[in-house]
């Protein structure tokens, strides 16, 4: 069984799918506190440039 599982982790496309996954969802992560934040909906002081 550990072998097996040593096998899957070591191959190339399951370690780049799932690299792949984890940052997007980071990045989504990101997104989703930047809008929670109200930075877009606030009074910004560079608007009237």
């Amino acid at each position: 069984m550990k072998e097996a599982f040593r096998k899957i982790r070591n191959n190339a496309y399951v370690v780049f799918v799932s690299k792949t996954i984890f940052y997007f969802l980071i990045l989504l992560a990101l997104v989703y506190l930047y809008n929670y934040s109200g930075m877009s909906q606030s009074h910004f002081i560079y608007n009237e440039f």
